[in-house]
């Protein structure tokens, strides 16, 4: 980073922020059935007094007004959820499921969902297809983990393929999954799908707190939500040509052989699409040491962003991935909200902090400016080895 002065920071209003999660995790929004959650979300824009644009299914472009327009910056999350799809009816009265995005049926036994028909919705619950103890004994145990082995029962009359087809219920019918949410006076907060709903809260978290400052980002910066990052795709169609970087907030995975953590900013230096831009992430990492934010790095190796599917979709912009440490990623969920509010301080200074890269004002350009990379190397005392060496 240059010699700027650093930004402050301005307050992050945890408490609200954790509102804000909670509601969002109260609204269903498995990818394809994202339009009450954009409402809402469109919603809590409009009483901050930020002004945004919707694309055509519904994904949200918000802006914050900064001292230029060029080389602006965009910070992204997703709001839709994993959830499943009837995939067929069946003579018992009960539906197979396919998953929509990508995570185990084995998080799916016991599941609490909602059924959404054409003519409204119905509760029910995923029950492996050997669900009785005292029907099958210990095949319970001994059968197979996998969609095929699991079935949707709905909790009305539906005993018969007939049942079904009365109650309204159709093949391509979404399933959203129960969220079950806990928030524990430790700060730990458990749930499905904070995969991206706790990303959604923290950017809704940071530009409260930038409204309510009188400072000013010194270009434009537009926060962005899509609907369809579960299935990869992204942040693909929402990019303005003046944007010049993109920040995407999502979970950072803390497990064995990973450098995640559930306090603290986690980094991403790259994801299974390839390194993140060199200067943007070593940017964001110089952020947090200057502004006491705790702070570690990552390489995610069965992971892509709403930054991948922009990148493979041809935008020339700089990119880095910022993330909230979640245990069991894409199943029981766990965070801590010292990660949210660390992420959400983040964000703010980033909004705030000086562009350092005039050259990416301009779409094309010529070499002046054009960035630099070490690449000497490292001067290093030679060290003498002692005399009986060998």
């Amino acid at each position: 980073m240059t010699d700027a002065p650093l930004p402050r920071i301005p307050q992050i209003d945890v408490a609200w922020m954790k509102e804000q999660l909670a509601a969002l995790l109260a609204i269903a929004s498995p990818t394809g059935y994202t339009d009450t959650v954009v409402r809402h979300v469109c919603g809590v824009l409009e009483s901050l007094g930020v002004a945004f644009d919707l694309t055509r299914r519904g994904a949200i472009r918000a802006c914050i007004k900064g001292e230029d327009s060029a080389g602006a910056r965009a910070i992204v999350s997703h709001l839709d959820t994993l959830g499943a799809q009837v995939r067929a009816l069946k003579p018992n009265g009960r539906v197979s499921l396919a998953p929509i995005g990508t995570w185990s049926a084995r998080f799916a036994e016991g599941a609490r969902a909602t059924l959404f028909t054409d003519h409204g919705s119905y509760r029910g619950t995923i029950l492996p297809l050997k669900a009785s103890g005292h029907t099958y004994n210990d095949e319970i145990d001994t059968q197979p983990v996998g969609w095929d082995h699991v079935e949707l029962r709905i909790d009305a009359q539906a005993f018969s393929l007939g049942d079904l087809q009365a109650l309204g219920v159709e093949v391509g019918d979404i399933v959203a999954i129960d969220p079950h949410p806990e928030f524990l006076d430790s700060g730990f907060i458990v749930s499905r799908h904070l995969d991206n709903k706790a990303g959604v809260a923290v950017m809704l978290a940071a530009i409260r707190a930038l409204a309510e400052t009188a400072q000013r980002p010194p270009v434009d910066t537009f926060w962005l939500f899509t609907v369809a990052e579960e299935v990869g795709h992204g942040a693909a169609s929402i990019l303005l040509p003046d944007i010049a970087s993109m920040v995407a907030v999502d979970n950072g995975t803390t497990a064995p052989g990973q450098n995640s953590s559930e306090f603290g900013v986690t980094i991403a230096m790259a994801d299974q699409t390839g390194p993140f831009d060199y200067h943007l992430t070593r940017k964001l990492a110089a952020l947090c040491k200057a502004c006491d934010i705790p702070m570690q790095k990552d390489v995610f190796r069965h992971y892509r962003s709403d930054s991948a599917s922009a990148i493979e979709a041809g935008a020339d912009v700089r990119t880095a991935l910022v993330t909230f440490g979640v245990d069991a990623s894409h199943g029981y969920e766990r965070i801590h909200t010292h990660a949210l509010t660390s992420l959400a301080a983040l964000l703010s200074a980033y909004a705030l902090s000086s562009v350092e890269i005039q050259r990416d004002r301009q779409a094309v350009a010529g070499l002046s400016g054009f960035t630099r990379q070490p690449v000497a190397p490292v001067d290093i005392e030679p060290v003498t080895p002692p005399d009986d060496a060998s």
